[in-house]
C-alpha cells in the first residue's frame, strides 16, 4: 500500500472516529477529557487521549542519519541519507474499559490507549519517500478522582498505569522500552497541569535496545497547557532527575489557532533528547508547521 494511501485512511479513521465525540468533548478540561463526573460515555467508546495533529513539513537542526546505542547490536553502522524536513503525525485515542473499580464512593476508571507518530521522508524522492520512524504506544491506565487544592489549582485525579513502547522494527534499528507510570493533574479554568514520573521495567542486557534511554527521554514530565478563546499554548517537559553528564530532557512548545470549527493551525517546537525512540539519544531541535483536530485542552 502506498503511503499516500495510508495517510488518507489515517485522517478518515481520524475525523470519523473522533467526529461524534468531540462535539461534546473538544479537549477542554482535564475533567472532561478524563470524564471524572461524566459516567454517560459508554464503555469502549472511543474519546481524545493525546493531541492529534499533522505537520506537513518538520524540520530538525541536524536529522539523525547514523542511529546509535550503547548496545553494539543497536548501533547503524553506515549513514542514511535523510532529509532535514519531513512529514510528522500522530493520532491517539482511549476507551474506558471499567468504571467504579473502587466501588461508587471512590471510583476509579480503567483506561485503555493507544498513541501513535510517524515521522515520513514525503519529499525526499532520492530514497523512494520511506517512513523513517513511527513509534507504537499502547497503555493502560487506572485513575482515581481527587478533591484537593494545590497553589490555586483544583486536584482532578491520580492514577497510574503501564506503558509499552516501541518503533517495531529489527535490529539495528529496533527500540523499546515499558513504564510503569503515575500521574497527577490539576486545573483551573484555563490552565491544566500534568505531572508524570515514571519507573521504567529494566531488561536483560543483551535485549536492552537502548541502554540507559531513561538519562535521555527522563524519568519525568511535566506538561502544562493554556487555552483561552480560539487559542491553545502547551508546553511538555521531560528530564532525567539526575546531575552532570546525565543532566538531559526536552522540552516541548505547541501552539495553536482555531481557523474554522476543530481545525486549526499548529505549530511545534522540540528542543533536546528524544523526539522520537530512534532519536532518544540524540539531540537536536525542530520546528513544524501543519494542523491539528485535538490539543491537550
Amino acid at each position: 500500500m502506498k503511503p499516500v494511501v495510508i495517510i488518507y485512511f489515517l485522517c478518515s479513521a481520524c475525523f470519523s472516529g473522533f467526529s461524534q465525540t468531540l462535539v461534546h468533548d473538544t479537549g477542554g478540561k482535564l475533567s472532561q477529557r478524563w470524564q471524572i463526573k461524566d459516567d454517560s460515555t459508554k464503555l469502549f467508546k472511543i474519546v481524545p487521549h493525546k493531541p492529534v495533529y499533522f505537520l506537513l513539513a518538520n524540520y530538525s537542526s541536524d536529522i539523525n542519519n547514523r542511529p546509535s546505542s550503547a548496545n553494539p547490536l543497536n548501533e547503524v553502522q553506515d549513514p542514511l541519507s535523510f532529509s532535514n524536513t519531513e512529514l510528522k503525525f500522530q493520532l491517539s485515542f482511549k476507551a474506558r474499559a471499567i468504571t467504579k473499580v473502587f466501588g461508587p464512593k471512590i471510583g476509579g476508571t480503567l483506561w485503555a490507549g493507544y498513541t501513535q507518530s510517524s515521522r515520513w521522508q514525503l519529499y525526499n524522492a532520492n530514497i523512494s519517500r520511506p517512513f523513517r520512524e513511527t513509534n507504537y504506544e499502547p497503555e493502560i491506565m487506572l485513575t482515581i478522582p481527587t478533591s484537593y487544592r494545590f497553589m490555586g489549582l483544583k486536584g482532578v485525579f491520580a492514577g497510574i498505569g503501564i506503558n509499552h513502547q516501541s518503533n517495531g522494527r529489527s535490529d539495528p534499528l529496533s527500540r523499546s522500552w515499558n513504564r510503569v507510570v503515575a500521574q497527577f493533574g490539576w486545573e483551573n479554568t484555563t490552565w491544566s497541569v500534568v505531572a508524570r514520573p515514571w519507573w521504567r521495567v529494566q531488561e536483560e542486557a543483551i535485549e536492552d535496545n537502548n541502554p540507559g534511554i531513561e538519562n535521555y527521554l527522563g524519568r519525568v514530565e511535566l506538561l502544562t497547557a493554556f487555552s483561552k478563546g480560539s487559542y491553545n499554548v502547551s508546553m511538555e517537559i521531560r528530564h532525567s532527575m539526575r546531575g552532570g553528564e546525565r543532566n538531559r530532557g526536552s522540552v516541548t512548545l505547541d501552539y495553536a489557532v482555531k481557523i474554522r470549527d476543530l481545525l486549526q493551525i499548529h505549530v511545534q517546537l522540540f528542543h533536546g533528547y528524544g523526539e522520537s525512540l530512534i532519536d532518544y539519544n540524540h539531540k537536536q531541535t525542530t520546528i513544524g508547521l501543519g494542523v491539528s483536530l485535538i490539543q491537550w485542552r
